[in-house]
């Protein structure tokens, strides 16, 4: 894997730009937000608090596997946690996945609250389209400035 590529990938800065949204609205002691892209890279909303959990990396690469085999969202308990994951996209981008960790939940008190969780990932995903819809409306506006500076210059 090349870091510079996935650094400055189009995925990469969405990812970052999701995630600085979206971490600063959670509550303090609320759940662990995770967004992990295909490459592997992960956001986590509270650092220290993610690796309180405990989380193999092989159980995270499980829980994407099977999202990519059509399963979501996917639930899983891993030590005294639950884990929540579904995939992360926008119109134009797969950006990679959401996954939500809640400590000390039971497996049974998520399938309780799952259409209100569910709703959450939906949110979630909405915010990353309005991102990248506002990246493309600021992209186009720069490229026609960029264009009518050049058509003033040639003008003159």
């Amino acid at each position: 894997m090349d870091i510079y590529n996935s650094m400055f990938s189009q995925a990469f800065v969405l990812n970052e730009q999701i995630a600085s949204q979206i971490f600063e609205t959670i509550p303090e002691h609320g759940p662990v937000i995770l967004i992990v892209d295909a490459d592997g890279n992960i956001w986590p909303s509270d650092s220290e608090e993610f690796h309180n959990l405990n989380v193999s990396e092989s159980f995270l690469k499980e829980l994407c596997k099977k999202i990519d085999d059509g399963v979501e969202p996917v639930i899983a308990q891993e030590s005294e946690s639950s884990f929540i994951a579904s995939q992360l996209e926008t119109e134009r981008s797969k950006c990679g996945y959401i996954i939500l960790a809640l400590p000390k939940y039971s497996s049974e008190s998520i399938l309780k609250n799952i259409n209100l969780i569910e709703m959450l990932l939906n949110q979630i995903n909405l915010i990353a389209r309005l991102i990248e819809k506002n990246n493309r409306f600021y992209e186009v506006q720069a490229k026609r400035h960029t264009a009518d500076s050049f058509e003033n210059v040639s003008l003159n």
